[in-house]
């Protein structure tokens, strides 16, 4: 007899307003604790010293967060010149000092260098897996070890304000995979100053955006309120980039069951023309339910990730 799972079967999203100095983790379980949910996961980590979009998945949802984890992100953020530091942020030591003091202008000058598909370096302390290790726990055990430089795509960054001598405010669109901290230490070294990370937000993950966004003390007092459907997003908030189909009742019966349905050839051309070359996903929809991620073979739907919603 098969163990019952704690917790209740909630599934969707919630797009939650990361507070200052809570790990991503920590968010996690106290949205999972919230809402009493079976199964809980995140879409990206998001830093203790930073705040801002963090999406949360319930239940079924997080069958859904390897589409979100590609999605494009906006971050806010400020750099405070003078000081480079172990971390890239003013959490860190200090390992350089510096009197230069760029101008707004200096920096808007070396802003194009970092803009559209660039090299970059991760930071030390960043959650990439080195010899199946984290890199930031073999940073804070002192630890030699060299990341690799990756390809990133920053699709804007500009200066936003220079509130005075000291700081600089900024704000970038980008791809997956690419790190504020390290565009600070980069736009630094071009300038020859000793720069980090002073305020850091991010705004933007995907669709999900700071309209949309709940704070956790809001999201905690619904629930006391019993009014945390308030704060649910549909599973599907995360595919919004996926093409959908609306299938019959017999035939999301049969996805359901993880068989195959045949398309029509007037459903094949109308999905041909969503398609971006070279991609076969298709979201199934029986009316407003989300039945199955399939993907599309010789004229068939084929599932892939199946989902239990009711």
């Amino acid at each position: 007899m098969a163990r019952r799972k704690k917790g209740d079967a909630i599934s969707g999203w919630v797009c939650l307003d990361k507070p200052y100095d809570l790990t991503s983790t920590s968010a996690v379980s106290r949205v999972r604790r919230a809402f009493n949910a079976q199964k809980a996961g995140h879409a990206g980590t998001l830093d203790p010293l930073a705040t801002g979009i963090l999406p949360l998945a319930l239940g079924e949802a997080t069958k859904t967060v390897p589409f979100l984890m590609d999605a494009d992100k906006a971050y806010r953020f400020t750099i405070a010149w003078g000081r480079s530091t172990t971390t890239l942020d003013r959490e860190g030591e200090t390992t350089d000092a510096s009197d230069v003091r760029p101008t707004r202008e200096q920096v808007e000058g070396v802003l194009p260098a970092f803009v559209g598909e660039i090299d970059q370096i991760p930071p030390n302390y960043s959650a990439i897996k080195v010899d199946g290790e984290r890199a930031y726990d073999l940073a804070r055990e002192g630890v030699e070890f060299e990341l690799k430089t990756r390809k990133v795509k920053v699709h804007s960054l500009r200066v936003t304000g220079a509130p005075d001598a000291d700081h600089i405010e900024l704000e970038m669109e980008c791809g997956k995979g690419t790190y504020v901290r390290a565009i600070v230490r980069d736009v630094a070294t071009a300038l020859g100053a000793c720069g980090h990370v002073d305020q850091l937000r991010r705004t933007r993950v995907g669709r999900f955006t700071e309209e949309t966004a709940i704070g956790l003390e809001t999201l905690e007092n619904l629930g006391y309120e019993a009014r945390l459907s308030e704060a649910l997003l549909p599973v599907e908030t995360a595919l919004d980039d996926i093409p959908a189909l609306a299938v019959t009742d017999e035939d999301a019966f049969r996805l359901a069951q993880g068989r195959a349905i045949v398309l029509l050839p007037r459903q094949v051309e109308s999905l041909k023309a969503v398609l971006t070359p070279g991609d076969r996903t298709v979201s199934a929809m029986s009316g407003q339910r989300l039945v199955a991620l399939c993907e599309m073979r010789a004229g068939s739907l084929n599932p892939v990730r199946v989902f239990q919603l009711t």
